[in-house]
């Protein structure tokens, strides 16, 4: 088999893998960029090309859960700005970033992204456990200011690598008195959705997408999505957490014992 049509079947198997991890539980990042890194793609770009290939997937979670988005306007404008701002600066930080200095990261940044997914229900649960009812409409000035403040560290982190940020999110959400797992699903895909967004526009500008892998493994992201989403009523969500977990944890040591 031809190198570079090997290389095209394992970059589409990986994100197909990865969007059917996304489609079950999140994490499929933790299969899709190390591929990347796998098939010989510089850090950086590979870092970009696995944001912008993985986005349409995101986008279409996004669009899914608009019926559920119940927040008001007063608190959604601040968090959609500061999400827009954040993935941009996250993005230009990447861009900013010396190929050698990142690929040193990868491995720290791998393990964070881990442990956020590992152990982000702990986090949310230490936020709060959210009000009898979710009247966000009750939220004051002052809270929604930190909570818009808060964000936007993690819409930089989100711009730069992002494994992780939704279970950030969550917290945040239940700290302002949510208890509905689903709006609070509907308003932290939509804001992931935004920070990618702004980071995919800033990739795309700078020239950064490798373009013949970005294409493959969209394909197989969507197919995974499609797949994933029709798998994942007959899916136990615990076993695949440790599977997201286990693989995770073996990419973060692999990267830590190769550098």
């Amino acid at each position: 088999m031809p190198p570079d049509l090997s290389r095209g079947l394992f970059l589409f198997f990986a994100a197909a893998i990865a969007g059917t991890l996304n489609a079950l539980a999140g994490g499929g990042s933790f299969i899709s960029f190390p591929a990347l890194l796998f098939a010989g793609m510089p850090p950086v770009e590979a870092n970009a090309t696995n944001t912008v290939a993985l986005w349409p997937g995101l986008a279409a979670s996004a669009a899914a859960y608009i019926k559920r988005l119940t927040a008001p306007r007063r608190l959604l404008i601040p968090l959609l700005v500061t999400s827009l701002a954040g993935g941009w600066a996250g993005a230009l930080l990447l861009l900013k970033t010396p190929q050698r200095t990142f690929l040193h990261l990868v491995p720290w940044l791998l393990l964070s992204g881990t442990l956020l997914f590992a152990f982000g229900n702990q986090f949310r649960a230490l936020a709060g456990k959210g009000a009898a009812a979710d009247d966000l409409q009750a939220a004051s000035w002052r809270a929604i200011a930190i909570s818009s403040l808060l964000q936007l560290p993690v819409a930089i982190y989100g711009g730069y690598f992002g494994a992780g940020i939704g279970f950030i999110m969550l917290g945040m959400l239940a700290a302002l008195g949510m208890s509905d797992i689903h709006a609070m699903g509907a308003i932290r895909t939509l804001l992931a959705a935004v920070i990618n967004a702004a980071a995919v526009i800033t990739f795309i500008v700078s020239g950064t997408v490798l373009w013949p892998a970005f294409l493959v493994m969209v394909l197989g992201a969507l197919a995974g999505g499609w797949f994933g989403a029709h798998y994942a009523q007959r899916s136990d969500p615990r076993k695949v957490r440790v599977f997201i977990i286990v693989l995770g944890l073996g990419m973060s040591a692999y990267f830590f014992v190769s550098n």
